[in-house]
């Protein structure tokens, strides 16, 4: 698994977690909707890391919490 693919996942286990639509992430984070829509259907491939902080702050949690899970933990490294 690659690390555009942890995020996307991340945030889709959130929002079912949560109970929350793309569009209701979107407004809690002030973001475009279009903007979470990008990560989560591939076409940011390389979301930036201010996008995800605004995603945690609409979440109330902390981009450590974010990314604390055994999917960012098993991931490989992308420089070879």
């Amino acid at each position: 698994m690659d690390t555009i693919t942890a995020i996307k996942n991340r945030i889709l286990c959130l929002c079912e977690e949560r109970n929350l639509t793309i569009n209701k992430l979107a407004t809690m984070c002030a973001l475009p909707p279009s903007s979470v829509k990008n990560i989560l259907y591939g076409r940011s491939t390389d979301p930036k890391i201010l996008t995800v902080k605004k995603i945690c702050d609409g979440l109330d949690m902390s981009l450590g919490e974010f990314f604390s899970t055994p999917e960012f933990d098993a991931l490989e490294q992308e420089i070879r």
